[in-house]
């Protein structure tokens, strides 16, 4: 982090950039056992969370990473009852997969009690859903909670974590996407942030390769923008287990009972088409 009392910039070094916000002022900040929280109310993006000097998300624009790590999952799948969050500490994503009237239940687990508690003060939309009766909330491990997952007993696992560095780098490697590919049913599928197309490129192969490694059976990664990432330009990836990835429910999107920012049939069917560098340097992957 760098900058005056009036900026937060976040400085992306092995990329040669940065990204900054014009903040009016520090809201909060807390040092939990595993990471240290700040909150800043920014002049044109409302509230800001970072963590250990990295943005996670601001109020203006968070509804493209949430809606696109939650909708596109769910309407690829065919019919989706038992969903498992792992990380997902601002309640974001639960609060998009909670739209969903057929999923049963949700379970999240972050391993950071603050990241939600700061949330709640200061993200309350995106909490809004916390008392669903169908969700619950766990601060635990959720390595862990995937390597002890029964098997066979998930249908949707959302990976809605921080970069891969601190408390969300053992989220990328085989040994979690074993325990995910074991926990999930036949046609399940595992989600993932997979960082931005445009710098992370290593990462990205990397992951889509260890996902192939542990056994699943077919990938798709899909792009969408997002401003106060790095780059702007980020990705999730889809792997699943014992099926292809064919397409998704468009007709059951198209009549979604609910009301979405950025998602909808054309943005998913656009989300699926790489531009030829992609192409280039997944063409092994």
């Amino acid at each position: 982090m760098s900058g005056d009392n009036n900026w937060f910039t976040e400085i992306f070094a092995p990329s040669g950039s940065a990204f900054g916000l014009a903040i009016t002022k520090k809201l909060d900040e807390v040092q939990s056992p595993f990471q240290h929280i700040e909150m800043f109310e920014t002049t044109h993006f409302g509230n800001l969370m970072v963590i250990d000097g990295v943005i996670m998300l601001s109020s203006r624009d968070n509804f493209l990473y949430h809606e696109m790590l939650s909708h596109p999952v769910l309407f690829t799948h065919a019919n989706p009852k038992n969903v498992v969050i792992i990380g997902g500490g601002d309640c974001g994503t639960l609060r998009e997969v909670l739209k969903h009237p057929d999923v049963e239940t949700v379970t999240q687990i972050d391993i950071d009690e603050q990241v939600t508690r700061m949330s709640e003060k200061y993200f309350p939309e995106l909490c809004e859903s916390n008392n669903d009766p169908r969700a619950t909330l766990k601060f635990d491990d959720g390595i862990k909670f995937m390597r002890e997952a029964a098997p066979e007993s998930v249908d949707v696992i959302i990976v809605d974590s921080t970069d891969p560095i601190g408390p969300g780098e053992g989220l990328f490697n085989r040994a979690f996407y074993d325990s995910c590919r074991k926990a999930l049913r036949h046609g399940g599928i595992l989600v993932q942030q997979s960082e931005s197309p445009l710098i992370h490129m290593p990462l990205l192969k990397d992951m889509r390769q260890a996902m192939q490694d542990v056994g699943f059976d077919s990938l798709q990664t899909l792009l969408f923008p997002q401003m106060v990432y790095p780059s702007g330009w980020w990705t999730c990836t889809m792997a699943r287990k014992g099926e292809t990835i064919n397409g998704f429910r468009e007709a059951d999107a198209a009549a979604a009972s609910f009301s979405t920012e950025y998602y909808n049939v054309a943005v998913h069917q656009a989300a699926s088409a790489w531009p030829n560098f992609i192409k280039k340097a997944l063409q092994n992957g």
